[in-house]
């Protein structure tokens, strides 16, 4: 049972991360992660660090090479298929600079969120970003109608680039601050300026259509097939095919959607921690189970309500997902259900916060 649930917990981080245009692969597979944990003797020598992280899209790399390379150690060996490879001439300068201790750019296994600060984020995205972008260079050159010189190396560098970013818009979502915003505010453009080159890629676009137009098409399974005319669909759909004029106008309005969408998350997550209801009524707070009065009660604690407690007291109800769901789920009070439900639905839709002006412009596009 208890593997059972570390790797729901795998899968649930999976999905929090793993969105991006860019992902080749489909989700984790659970049995994958049950495999290793069934390898490791003991929970307690779990190593702190790995380089391929679970919920990573390149997870099954990884796994095979532990199958060839298992070592008399009772901890495995991963290689670092998810890893920053070594930095490219013009990333060397700016690793020089930044600490080998930044937490974005160690090998993890788990996300090292305990780690990872506001400070941590332009310098680790920047390195990541040239990283990344002589990887890119380096396919480009040795690029072959190939799975395993085309969609296993681009594989790596998107899912490095989706793994790094993702933990970074976890922590806003999560834990929020202005310094944090103002870093990501800062990087975003580069991030989305890497994606635009990776996307609009030739040397990529063409190998893909010469896999689909290779006599080996027809003896690849469906999942490669759906992966590789994926591909050439997105490589279109991120104007591929544009050229000078046209290229540069579509990257702009990118960045515009790219930015636009970034305040509509702020605002969003900014009208969820503003609603706070306060309860002192135990009848209006039946059917909650203890954890979620306790969280509550956590809640008014913090808010200034020093003597709160989850049994009698007083209790304040946020729409963070824990204290949204149990309500939702649980509480008898139906009038409280509503009010909650009516403030969860309509965040961000007045007031300073109100996202209107943001989706008749981003409509515009």
């Amino acid at each position: 049972m208890k593997i059972k649930s570390l790797a729901l917990q795998a899968l649930l981080i999976a999905g929090l991360l793993m969105a991006s245009r860019f992902t080749l692969t489909a989700s984790i597979q659970p049995f994958l992660i049950r495999t290793y944990l069934l390898s490791v003797s003991s929970p307690s020598r779990l190593p702190k660090s790995l380089p391929c992280p679970l919920w990573s899209s390149s997870f099954s790399f990884c796994l095979h090479n532990l199958h060839n390379s298992v070592t008399s150690s009772s901890i495995p060996h991963f290689s670092s298929c998810s890893s920053i490879s070594a930095p490219s001439m013009a990333a060397s300068a700016a690793l020089d600079e930044i600490p080998q201790s930044n937490p974005l750019l160690q090998n993890f296994y788990f996300p090292p969120f305990d780690a990872v600060e506001a400070k941590h984020v332009r310098p680790g995205i920047l390195t990541l970003l040239k990283t990344l972008e002589g990887d890119l260079e380096e396919l480009e050159r040795t690029v072959e109608p190939s799975w395993s010189k085309l969609v296993e190396p681009l594989e790596k560098i998107t899912d490095r680039l989706n793994v790094v970013w993702g933990i970074v818009n976890h922590l806003k979502s999560v834990k929020d601050t202005a310094d944090l915003r103002i870093a990501i505010e800062e990087v975003q453009p580069e991030k989305v300026k890497f994606q635009l080159r990776l996307g609009q890629s030739k040397p990529i676009y063409n190998a893909f259509k010469a896999i689909r137009e290779s006599p080996e098409w027809n003896t690849l399974n469906d999942a490669r097939k759906r992966i590789v005319e994926s591909q050439i669909k997105e490589a279109l759909l991120h104007g591929v095919t544009l050229e000078d004029d046209k290229r540069d106008n579509f990257n702009k309005i990118q960045q515009e959607l790219e930015r636009l969408s970034h305040k509509f998350d702020e605002n969003v997550l900014d009208a969820t921690k503003k609603f706070e209801k306060l309860i002192v009524d135990k009848h209006e707070v039946d059917g909650l189970p203890s954890t979620a009065l306790g969280m509550a009660a956590q809640t008014a604690v913090s808010k200034g309500h020093e003597n709160a407690t989850s049994e009698n007291g007083p209790w304040i109800i946020t729409l963070d997902a824990p204290c949204y769901l149990s309500v939702m789920q649980h509480a008898k009070n139906r009038s409280l259900r509503e009010e909650v439900y009516y403030a969860y639905i309509t965040r961000a839709s007045s007031g300073e916060m109100d996202n209107t002006s943001i989706i008749d412009q981003t409509l515009k596009f």
